[in-house]
């Protein structure tokens, strides 16, 4: 049985990692946005929809560890993808140089993005 209270933490957790209010995450995983509220005061519990909407949506949420607090988040296999998607990114000396390239702007799949500008 899922611990409610233990779940809304690690939910919190997901939202504080992804940058993300609860309003932005029932708009990227498509539930309504009092599903999220009641989950986070522990007044409902998750259903399975819900469950498989963050995990089919957050490829670096394990299920076990979303649900028994075991494992790791992010997990094991997405931590090279996360390292690369935390990189500090600047231009390279040749290019930042170039009066043609004003501005570097990288899109990720859960709506963020990083811009970068001479």
């Amino acid at each position: 049985m899922v611990n409610s209270k233990k779940f809304s933490i690690r939910l919190k957790q997901i939202m504080d990692f992804y940058g993300l209010s609860a309003s932005a995450l029932s708009e990227t995983i498509g539930v309504q946005r009092s599903s999220i509220s009641h989950i986070l005061s522990g007044r409902n519990k998750p259903s399975l929809d819900f469950v498989m909407k963050l995990l089919n949506h957050f490829k670096e949420v394990d299920l076990y560890w979303l649900l028994n607090g075991e494992g790791s988040f992010p997990s094991e296999e997405s931590k090279p993808i996360q390292k690369h998607m935390n990189a500090d990114l600047s231009l390279p000396k040749t290019h930042s140089e170039d009066p043609s390239i004003e501005r570097i702007i990288i899109c990720y799949k859960d709506g963020s993005f990083r811009e970068y500008s001479n």
